[in-house]
């Protein structure tokens, strides 16, 4: 019998499971499938077409909570590091496992995204602006800055369709399910801007985030969290590459590097 912790867990996932399947019972599995796929298109591409905008402008000033400027900073602190710990471990193969306990893992993608999305939300929303500037750009450095930010738009897009099939919401398997079909095969992709760098979006988030022509305390902030955060990211990502890829990846990371591109650029492999 179990005591103590151990029973409370296992009657938690009990408890869980008996709510999700109450849930599948009152939504039939293609009400589902089709709701997951509305809220996640909506949660994922709002979110990140806000977090766009706030990259370009700054602030968005949607909510004043009264703050000091070191609670602000405070604050904002706190809701990157809620966000990074969410997509951090949210993306690793133990939680994932343990979520299968509890929900299809064809929704896991999904959920991931909706959980993302509502978090990257309140980070674009509740972010508080500390009005100290430190650096201000003017004249020809202020439209370099501007140009730095679409050049990083324009090599997101290239990296994209690079990727050939990308799932970015986490929606192939949903999909795949309605229409009784296998989902897509997964291959590592060497061509295009990953012939230069192993993580081409990670590069090109980063100049998004310095490319700020106005800096301010809490931009500082920002930009130093997410940026480590990117790079630690980077790190932990490849371990889950090596194991979908394995040598192929290996080799991989001996010929490219990570962030910091080298030229001219290796010859590409073949997937």
């Amino acid at each position: 019998m179990l005591r103590g912790p151990f029973a409370s867990r296992s009657n938690m996932v009990k408890r869980s499971k008996n709510i999700l399947s109450t849930f599948f019972f009152l939504f039939p599995g293609i009400a589902v499938i089709y709701l997951f796929i509305l809220l996640t298109g909506l949660l994922g591409g709002g979110s990140l077409f806000l977090f766009a905008l706030f990259l370009y402008w700054g602030p968005l000033g949607l909510a004043h909570l009264g703050l000091s400027p070191a609670g602000s900073l405070c604050f904002d602190a706190g809701l990157s590091l809620i966000f990074f710990v969410q997509h951090s471990v949210m993306l690793r193969t133990p939680f994932r496992q343990k979520l299968g306990l509890l929900l299809p893992e064809k929704y896991h993608g999904a959920l991931f995204t909706l959980t993302s999305g509502m978090l990257l939300l309140a980070v674009v929303i509740l972010w508080q602006g500390v009005d100290y500037q430190l650096v201000t750009l003017t004249g020809g450095l202020r439209w370099l800055a501007r140009l730095i930010f679409f050049l990083a738009a324009a090599g997101f897009f290239w990296g994209v369709l690079a990727l050939g099939f990308h799932d970015p919401f986490g929606l192939a398997p949903l999909v795949a399910d309605r229409r009784s079909q296998p989902e897509p095969p997964q291959d590592l992709v060497v061509s295009g801007p990953y012939r230069w760098v192993r993580h081409p979006l990670y590069l090109c988030t980063i100049l998004f985030i310095w490319s700020s022509p106005d800096l301010s305390a809490d931009r500082l902030l920002f930009n130093i969290l997410w940026t480590v955060w990117i790079m630690i990211g980077a790190r932990l990502e490849e371990q889950d590459l090596i194991d979908a890829f394995g040598q192929a990846y290996l080799d991989y990371q001996q010929q490219v590097p990570r962030l910091l591109p080298f030229f001219p650029p290796p010859a590409p492999k073949p997937n």
